[in-house]
């Protein structure tokens, strides 16, 4: 079930039932935490295939090797403990839909069995000398990476990402949806309450405003977690007191709308961007020694990262040369970024508007 109110919320319900009409595939992107896999579901659950079987695999959590066997199964003695042939989830999911998580964290490799498998439909085991007859499932993949940038990075391949994007479900952040903040949080506070056989707490109105306020990097995971923080604690009435800490450094802002406060962190942040940009210091000694040491903030590094994709026009890879790092850290910064939720959806800066080159002087005579 898909929960709120919001339009962002509407219109991906709307996206979510015109894609379970269909049988296309279907490719989900959006932040960690946001809902993909409950997203994907939703569409299962709404098709024609609804009876049969819904099966998840994360890409991201299996090694290579065993990544091929789980999907397209194996005959015995294909390898080190293969002691009976055993179907792969694309075969033992027929008729039904198997749901692809961090598609973008496979290797090329299997990128391009993926691929084949797409235009066929047929398998072939690990081991196996004969292709099994074609199987009728559909792939539904989801990723928080951004993959036009991996295609250009050449990390994902681009005839793989148009197999998958024949419909296009974007999930948005709770951050775009904080009006459905109080809705989500009484929903989980009152499912933990039910299974931990307690009083479901209640929020004063500072607490719900602090909450609603906050940006939740970690999106509805983080805040269901929370949530369970909440009532395993049993507290009758929350209070600002019993919120976690991450929650109560947007007080400033939110709660008392300390604008000096607001003016002495942008003047932070412009500080190092300008160190960056024109002093040429490197992202790893400039920001983050400082934000492991916990000088500079979460906010602070997405303000930057912000700042910086908006003069690169979404470009992470350029992103890594307008903050004087080598080519080889491109990998260690996105992970640093995916790590602490920094990580922005490369579109929100495509679209930006691009500034006119300033008339030459012959020109501006003439006009």
């Amino acid at each position: 079930m898909i929960l709120g109110s919001c339009e962002p919320i509407k219109r991906l319900r709307e996206d979510i039932a015109y894609a379970a009409r269909a049988d296309a595939k279907v490719l989900i992107t959006g932040e960690s935490g946001a809902g993909k896999e409950l997203v994907a579901r939703a569409i299962h659950d709404g098709s024609a295939r609804s009876s049969g079987p819904f099966m998840t695999i994360n890409c991201a959590g299996i090694p290579e090797t065993l990544l091929e066997s789980e999907l397209f199964g194996h005959v015995r003695g294909s390898f080190t403990g293969a002691f009976r042939d055993r179907p792969g989830l694309l075969e033992s999911a027929r008729r039904g839909t198997v749901f692809l998580d961090e598609v973008g964290e496979m290797s090329l490799r299997m990128q391009g069995l993926l691929l084949r498998f797409l235009e066929t439909g047929e398998i072939q085991r690990v081991g196996a000398d004969l292709l099994v007859q074609r199987v009728d499932v559909r792939v539904v993949a989801a990723t928080n990476r951004p993959l036009n940038q991996d295609i250009e990075e050449k990390r994902f391949r681009s005839d793989l990402y148009y197999r998958l994007n024949v419909i296009h479900l974007v999930v948005p952040t709770l951050r775009e949806r904080r009006d459905d903040v109080p809705l989500l949080l009484k929903h989980f506070v009152d499912s933990y309450a039910r299974r931990y056989s307690t009083v479901p707490c209640q929020f004063d109105d500072e607490a719900l405003s602090l909450l609603t306020a906050y940006d939740w990097p970690g999106n509805v995971r983080e805040l269901k977690n929370t949530a369970e923080r909440l009532v395993v604690r049993r507290h009758a009435l929350v209070t600002p007191a019993e919120l976690p800490q991450e929650v109560l450094n947007v007080r400033p802002l939110a709660a008392t709308g300390d604008s000096a406060g607001d003016a002495s962190r942008n003047g932070t942040r412009d500080e190092i961007f300008a160190r960056l940009l024109e002093g040429r210091e490197c992202f790893w000694s400039v920001v983050y020694d400082p934000f492991m040491s916990r000088d500079l903030t979460r906010e602070d590094i997405r303000a930057l990262v912000r700042a910086g994709l908006e003069r690169t026009g979404g470009s992470y890879s350029a992103l890594l040369h307008l903050f004087n790092m080598e080519s080889e850290d491109y990998k260690r910064f996105l992970n640093f970024l995916t790590k602490h939720q920094c990580h922005m959806p490369f579109q929100n800066f495509r679209m930006a508007s691009v500034k006119r080159p300033a008339p030459r002087p012959e020109e501006r005579r003439t006009a």
